[in-house]
């Protein structure tokens, strides 16, 4: 992962609008609650070491490569607070400042702020400094780590630091309250935040809808299709919903679990045989509830799927899946996978019609169970039928953070996949899939379409993922603040969207986005829906303002390091052809002075850095993966590339 990609992933892990992780609650591990010496309360993860000799508290992980270092400080701002606590924890630290930027009020805490370090890619380190205030004391949180820890680990990370309360803090709480109704006035300020949320944020359109007492008050748009275009966004304009193809997927799980065609609780392997991974002990655990729940170990491993999409066919997730293995226990931490989603779907697929090609018969499947009875009209697995409808174009940023519409190609790269985002859908279709969540399997004319029973079990808590958060089968539910709110956001390149329910209430709403800028709205939306109809205390506008703010600052110090196009002198010493076995070749080319990398599934123009260890990157400097980063190296005496996700590298060696 590039590191300036890294140091946004980070800054929206850490304290800005992304959930608190926690073990599973049906493992046996129970998180330990910690006090500082200021009165300070957080939680540890089972299985971290810790150890205490005032002012700092210290937690190590398991792996023992990485440490999270808590620490009270009295100073006069954020900067000399996170110095005093670098002086404690690791003298003589002088480590290069990358970026600091701001965390909203929260919580109970104030005048936050997270620092984000330099390191070296083959480092393949994460250092973070989180200092926040209450009262005269900083509570200071030195993250120091390993990028595969973090990768792994980030929920439990996310625990320590999301639950840090000061002394006496009581968190807000809509427990026991009833709800305003959505009036034209409420419906109006939530249809206003949106619009000047998404002028901060660059985001060009948004299609949403709002559900009260179990009926539709308002679906519409805001914004635009495409940058510089006149057409609206409308209630039918279909937008990409990536991830929210999970929880349909379970759905039509569930159909055949009601069918009795599954069951929740039998081995994979006695449905499809063919099921393995490369750890054979796993492969016989994971049972049809397991295949959607981000617990068993298996890790987010999408480079071989984005790189090489062209030659991969719904098989391919059997074939991808049998060499993986798992980098924690099963039911251990929260990884998502999505090879694990598309297996789901397929698995379902061949259920439903067992001699069919997989990726037919799922078409096929979700079309007549599930979008035609849900009278979704419009809802498609099909790219080219999407396209030529009422579509929302995706845009992405440029290295200079730019909003730009980007082209669809590498979107392609989940058709294969596609029961683990590929569904196409409109404000208007996704809330009959909303609505049928909140009649808990009930049609609009009171016929059951899919049991209850059924239908709550993909809500039923597999992995936690969150201080009160968990996740179940393509479905979340969120407690933060006492009542239950389901839902499930999705993510693929321009397209960002979210949908939810508050089951107890009857209240819903669905938000999709036409930019990966989108994804600094969906948090904060989610808090302003409950600011309405509970009069919450205002939060979720401070939330995008410091997205904004946050992303135009960490871009601009980025930005500086860079140089673009890719500096000829560095560029002369690269090979024109290398090949990695897993993600296939890179041909390197020049166009005028760009210097530009072609890999099977897309291309860049490149711009170069010099890393503090003298190394060079070579990155994207085109969305929609600008920033991804190559490492120049060397292998055996040949020249190379390395590429690396959080928990993986892939060098690509020259070839003749």
């Amino acid at each position: 992962m590039a590191n300036r990609v890294r140091a946004l992933w980070l800054s929206v892990l850490i304290g800005i609008c992304a959930p608190n992780h926690l073990l599973p609650q049906d493992s046996g591990a129970k998180n330990i609650p910690q006090v500082t010496a200021a009165g300070v309360t957080f939680a540890t993860p089972a299985g971290w070491s810790v150890s205490s000799s005032q002012p700092a508290i210290s937690i190590l992980a398991p792996e023992g490569d990485t440490h999270v270092v808590v620490l009270d400080e009295k100073a006069p701002d954020a900067a000399t607070a996170v110095q005093q606590a670098w002086t404690t924890y690791k003298p003589g630290f002088s480590r290069p400042l990358r970026a600091s930027v701001d965390m909203p009020d929260r919580d109970g805490w104030t005048a936050g702020k997270q620092f984000l370090y330099e390191t070296s890619p083959n480092e393949k380190a994460v250092v973070i400094a989180i200092a926040r205030r209450a009262g005269d004391t900083w509570n200071v949180m030195l993250l120091d780590g390993s990028d595969a820890t973090f990768g792994k680990r980030g929920a439990q990370i996310n625990l320590i630091v999301g639950s840090a309360r000061p002394k006496g803090y009581q968190r807000e709480s809509f427990a026991g309250r009833k709800p305003l109704p959505l009036t034209e006035e409420r419906i109006e300020a939530l249809r206003s935040f949106i619009e000047t949320s998404m002028k901060k944020l660059d985001v060009p359109g948004v299609g949403f809808a709002l559900i009260d007492q179990g009926r539709v008050v308002y679906e519409g748009g805001i914004g635009v299709k495409e940058l510089g275009k006149p057409d609206r966004v409308d209630a039918n304009t279909l937008f990409m919903a990536a991830s929210n193809t999970k929880g349909m997927t379970t759905l039509l799980l569930a159909k055949l679990v009601d069918e009795k065609k599954l069951q929740w609780d039998e081995p994979v392997t006695k449905v499809y045989p063919n099921f393995k991974l490369a750890d054979q002990a796993i492969t016989q655990q994971i049972e049809i509830k397991h295949l959607i729940c981000a617990c068993t170990g298996m890790p987010r491993q999408d480079l071989e799927w984005l790189f090489e999409y062209k030659k991969f066919k719904p098989e391919s997730t059997f074939t991808l899946l049998g060499g993986m293995r798992p980098t924690s226990k099963f039911g251990e931490v929260f990884q998502y996978s999505n090879l694990m989603a598309s297996a789901a779907g397929y698995i379902g697929a061949h259920v439903y019609e067992p001699a069919a090609e997989p990726g037919a018969a799922y078409d096929r499947a979700m079309q007549k169970q599930i979008f035609n009875p849900l009278g979704m009209k419009d809802t498609t697995f099909d790219m080219e039928k999407a396209q030529r409808g009422d579509l929302a174009s995706p845009h992405s940023n440029d290295i200079d953070g730019r909003t730009r519409l980007i082209k669809m190609d590498q979107n392609y790269s989940i058709v294969p996949f596609r029961p683990a985002g590929g569904v196409w859908t409109s404000a208007h279709d996704l809330t009959q899939y909303a609505l049928l969540e909140l009649r808990r399997g009930k049609l609009a004319d009171g016929r059951q379409f899919v049991s209850e029973d059924s239908l709550l079990m993909r809500r039923k808590p597999q992995i936690p993922i969150g201080e009160d958060q968990t996740y179940g089968m393509g479905l979340e539910v969120n407690n933060h603040w006492g009542i239950p709110i389901v839902h499930h956001g999705g993510s693929l390149f321009g397209y960002k969207s979210d949908w939810m329910i508050l089951p107890d209430q009857g209240i819903g709403a669905v938000l999709l986005t036409n930019s990966d800028r989108g994804g600094s709205l969906l948090g904060p939306f989610m808090r302003r829906l409950l600011e309405v109809v509970y009069d919450g205390k205002p939060e979720a506008v401070a939330s995008v303002d410091a997205a904004a703010t946050n992303y135009r600052t960490v871009i601009a110090k980025e930005r500086a390091r860079l140089t673009f196009p890719a500096a000829e002198e560095e560029a002369s010493k690269l090979a024109t052809h290398y090949v990695n076995a897993e993600l296939g070749n890179i041909n390197v080319k020049r166009s005028g002075e760009q210097t530009v990398f072609v890999w099977d599934g897309g291309e860049s123009r490149m711009a170069t850095r010099k890393n503090d260890d003298g190394t060079i990157s070579f990155i994207n400097a085109d969305p929609p993966l600008s920033g991804f980063e190559f490492v120049r190296s060397e292998k055996d005496g040949k020249r190379a590339l390395i590429v690396r996700d959080a928990q993986h590298e892939y060098v690509f060696v020259e070839v003749s």
